[in-house]
């Protein structure tokens, strides 16, 4: 079969031919119908210098993905021939402190798919049953594919209150544009975003942002105290950038809460801490999914219907595109980029 593979320590990704998976015991063999590319994908495309110290070539990448299951190994109980499934990336060890507390989505054993072990852009996959997630049939390919991302901006956004409440979001990258559309389905009262990019904005505006600032031209403190002069009840910081962790150490309510899955570039940023302890605001540390409550959740609202996500998805390609789609989002120009399998 055909996959898009790093073969090399230098920047770039290339198709090669390698043999279909065999199944083995405790996972599942997937024939993939969609995979969605992601930043992680794109760091290693671009080789920099986390891809460099982590990945070691060949290595089928890609982790977000769906498709039908066509075989169980030995010991699998809980997946069937014909289930459609869709990829959790991060494969848990399942006996670590962590796993044992309910907290795998931190476990210290963690590989990553297409990052410590072959993912998913290929014809077919083999993963842990556990890792792969049972879908509606009724979710579209396009839209199953990305629930690993997906669930990034579930988890950020259910670590608080949501329903009736007024949300900022900073950063509309796919996973800020999620998030928009996550909160507006749980009944949110107001979410707003920030963007500098107006092709990203136009998309949060389309799944429902009711106001998309840009930082850097307009007042978003002084906007957002009109609007609300108490506060914002909640912020979502997506963006890794200084300026808008300041925005919502400024902009969030006393007893309001800041939730941050943004990754910075310096790793020391400066926050107002006696700011913040005398407004006594929560602050979450996100990173990735609850494994597997996260699930759980996001399941309930694809099902519900209410979540607006088709926009988000600007390019589908055929997997052999994929040196187009790298550069797409290399140079901004795209949401959701979804990689299709048809032979």
């Amino acid at each position: 079969m055909k996959a898009i593979a790093k073969t090399r320590p230098e920047p770039g990704v290339e198709i090669i031919e390698v043999p279909e998976p065999a199944v083995r015991a405790g996972h599942v063999k997937i024939k993939l119908e969609a995979a969605s590319v992601c930043g992680t994908d794109l760091h290693i495309y671009n080789w920099d210098a986390w891809s460099a110290s982590r990945i070691k070539p060949p290595r089928i990448i890609g982790h977000e993905f769906c498709g039908t299951i066509v075989e169980v190994g030995d010991g699998v109980t809980e997946r069937s021939v014909g289930d459609f499934v869709a990829s959790e990336s991060h494969i848990v060890c399942g006996h670590c402190l962590q796993c044992r507390m309910g907290q795998a989505h931190v476990c210290v054993n963690t590989q990553i798919l297409g990052v410590d072990v072959d993912g998913g852009f290929a014809s077919h996959a083999v993963i842990p049953w556990e890792n792969a997630r049972p879908t509606p049939k009724t979710v579209s390919p396009l839209i199953a594919a990305f629930q690993d991302a997906l669930g990034n901006a579930v988890h950020t956004a259910y670590s608080g209150p949501i329903e009736g409440c007024n949300i900022l979001v900073t950063g509309m990258g796919p996973i800020g544009q999620f998030a928009v559309s996550v909160c507006k389905a749980a009944g949110a009262n107001a979410v707003y975003a920030t963007e500098i990019s107006e092709y990203r904005a136009d998309i949060a505006r389309q799944v429902g942002a009711d106001r998309v600032f840009n930082p850097t031209s307009e007042d978003v403190v002084g906007e957002l105290n009109r609007l609300h002069p108490g506060g914002i009840d909640g912020v979502l910081e997506m963006s890794g950038h200084p300026s808008q962790l300041s925005l919502a150490c400024n902009v969030v309510r006393p007893g309001g809460r800041i939730s941050l899955l943004g990754v910075y570039a310096n790793n020391e940023q400066s926050i107002p801490v006696n700011d913040l302890i005398f407004k006594g605001i929560d602050i979450h540390a996100i990173v990735g999914r609850r494994l597997w409550d996260t699930w759980d959740q996001m399941s309930a609202l694809l099902e519900g219907g209410k979540l607006m996500l088709e926009p988000v998805v600007t390019h589908v390609m055929h997997f052999t595109q994929f040196q187009e789609a790298m550069e797409l989002m290399k140079a901004g120009k795209a949401g959701k980029v979804v990689f299709t399998f048809e032979e």
